[in-house]
């Protein structure tokens, strides 16, 4: 999987999509965006980051930033759509998922 680089944080970490996932230096920190303004500590965030439009796990993002994790995701999910590996793998924790939710483990 690429690695895309989104952005690198005020202390030195880098921000990255691997994949279907955001990653902050190198540990998993998201796996979706969640646009500020339906967040529900709001205003709180836009006290400490004014720019900010979108959150990835505890990492606020700008506009331009989120655009780039949008066409990061989109360019892995064209990647997997074409990879019967990544097909199968996807079904498999969707099934296990599944079964799951109706308490089987």
């Amino acid at each position: 999987m690429a690695r895309t680089l989104v952005k690198t944080t005020e202390d030195g970490r880098k921000l990255e999509v691997v994949g279907l996932a955001i990653c902050l230096d190198g540990e998993l920190e998201a796996f979706e965006l969640v646009e500020v303004k339906m967040h529900p500590n709001r205003r709180k965030i836009w006290q400490a980051a004014p720019d900010a439009t979108h959150m990835a796990g505890r990492v606020t993002l700008t506009k331009d930033q989120a655009e780039i994790v949008n066409k990061a995701f989109d360019a892995a999910q064209a990647e997997i759509l074409t990879n019967p590996t990544a097909i199968n793998e996807r079904f498999r924790i969707a099934a296990m998922w599944k079964a799951r939710e109706q308490g089987i483990e």
